[in-house]
């Protein structure tokens, strides 16, 4: 197209941000919406007993390490079929239509079609969820100081989707019908595969394909392949999905594997110094899988802590407590990221900014005292073991605190530190880091349930309250480590701050 801007038009902006910026901002958020509505419904449908799949408590945490496991493990293959053959933006597309048939299917039948239309939105998720973060790195050159603050907007904007989706889909699910819950998921992922088709022109040549450089035969016949590999996986997937034993043994194989690869990937990289960052790199991409193993715990231990430990009250207003388990953390991040970016503007300035490094060890240890709370909470129970909603939305505000410290940092970090040609493998990588995170959780969150389903709300309030304490102390000590040892992770920085 003649009109069609260049890299170099597009990154050379004026201003704070980049106009390309609010596109792909709007896109991201109707798929937050899809995705945090399908996250909230989850583990609340898998445990009803009357119109859901009425499984125990920790069959629950289980189903849900597994489904989220799935979707975030897919996002690393979904990065490097982008990267090698499809681009970003077939991929996106793709992607944004298997989620919509996921969830349109469940829609007609949630308790007869549950597995394949979450095998579809696990495949779905994966190619879509990558690519929209590795285009908004793509809007910045290399060393651009406004980066850090283009993806802490487009973090806050994204949770504007979260914080909808979270309280809308458990609302319906829970007091209308599941049926409406998943169209509302579906629906919204139209809203935005209509938004992006009409504002990708604005993009140029960010998420084009890699393989412009052959005929335009041998190009399809690759992009065809990708698509029919994917459709091949579904029933692999759905056995995977139903049996958290075949889940285990999938994540157990492809870790080393996923390592192996990383090497290899690293290795053919010729130039020391690149090669020193993309440890760098790797070495933010574990302590965030660290990080998610702890705070993951919001879809299924605290959920299900929410659904039957909390009383239906905060501040003055009657609300279900889940609402507030599931998007309380969207609207925290949506009212404090603008405000923490600024903050480190200002120590900037002053010349106080603490490095990326000792950011994260800061986000981890508001990740423990926000664990803390939630581990506190059993000092405010009734005899019934129901307990304050709104100390536990305190521990949220918290938990929002440390995330910020972390989550668009890291994002923007593994842009900086990745040669382009492998931004989409790693920005894979660290989405697989949630997938092993969320694993994590699932089996954390399960070890905190109480095996007896009769047991009373007392004891699942010790037994939860218990392991909450744990995760505390693992993320205060991460913490620390992480600020002991920013000096050495730096040096592998080679001038990434």
């Amino acid at each position: 197209m003649a009109d069609e801007l260049s890299l170099e038009e597009i990154q050379n902006f004026k201003g704070k941000y980049p106009k390309q910026l609010w596109a792909l901002f709007f896109v991201e958020m109707w798929e937050r919406f899809c995705f945090y509505g399908m996250r909230g419904m989850l583990v609340i449908f898998m445990i009803d007993k009357v119109v859901g799949l009425a499984l125990s408590d920790k069959s629950a945490n289980l189903q849900y390490a597994a489904i989220q496991a799935f979707v975030y493990t897919f996002t690393f293959l979904g990065g490097i079929f982008a990267d090698k053959i499809l681009g970003f933006r077939k991929s996106l597309f793709f992607g944004g239509m298997v989620m919509v048939l996921g969830n349109l299917i469940i829609a007609i039948s949630p308790k007869d079609f549950f597995y394949i239309g979450i095998t579809l939105s696990i495949i779905g998720t994966g190619f879509f969820k990558p690519n929209v973060s590795s285009m908004v790195g793509d809007l910045y050159k290399q060393g651009d100081g406004r980066r850090d603050a283009g993806y802490g907007m487009f973090y806050a904007g994204i949770n504007i989707g979260g914080l909808l989706g979270g309280a809308l889909c458990v609302y319906l699910g829970k007091y209308v019908s599941w049926n409406y819950a998943f169209l509302a998921a579906a629906l919204v992922m139209i809203i935005g595969l209509v938004t992006f088709i009409f504002t990708q022109k604005i993009l140029g040549p960010i998420g084009d394909s890699p393989l412009k450089h052959l005929t335009v035969k041998k190009r399809k016949m690759r992009e065809i392949g990708v698509y029919l590999l994917s459709l091949i996986s579904i029933p692999l997937i759905l056995i995977m999905v139903q049996n958290t034993k075949y889940t285990d043994y999938f994540m157990y194989t492809i870790a080393p594997l996923s390592i192996i690869y990383f090497l290899y990937e690293a290795y053919t990289v010729k130039e020391h110094k690149f090669r020193l960052k993309l440890f760098a790199a790797f070495i933010f991409i574990f302590f965030y899988f660290l990080f998610n193993a702890i705070y993951e715990q919001s879809g299924g231990s605290l959920s299900l802590f929410a659904e039957k430990n909390l009383s239906h009250t905060l501040l003055f207003f009657n609300i279900d407590p889940n609402v507030v388990n599931n998007s309380s953390n969207s609207l925290f991040v949506i009212i404090l990221s603008p405000l923490i970016g600024l903050l480190w503007l200002w120590l900037a300035k002053k010349k106080l900014e603490p490095n990326s490094i000792i950011k994260f060890g800061i986000g981890f240890l508001f990740l423990a005292a926000s664990f803390y709370i939630f581990y506190y909470t059993r000092f405010f129970a009734d005899a019934n073991g129901v307990t304050s909603l709104n100390l536990f939305t305190f521990g949220y505000l918290i938990t929002t605190i440390g995330e910020l410290c972390l989550g668009p940092i890291g994002m923007s970090l593994v842009t900086q530190l990745s040669p382009k040609r492998l931004t989409g493998m790693m920005m894979g990588m660290w989405f697989l880091a949630s997938a092993f995170g969320q694993f994590a959780a699932g089996k954390l969150g399960a070890n905190m349930s109480v095996s007896d389903e009769h047991a009373s709300l007392l004891t699942k309030l010790e037994s939860y309250t218990n392991g909450y304490y744990q995760l505390a102390i693992y993320a205060a000590v991460a913490g620390v480590f992480l600020i002991i040892f920013s000096p050495l992770v730096k040096k592998l920085m080679h001038g990434v701050s």
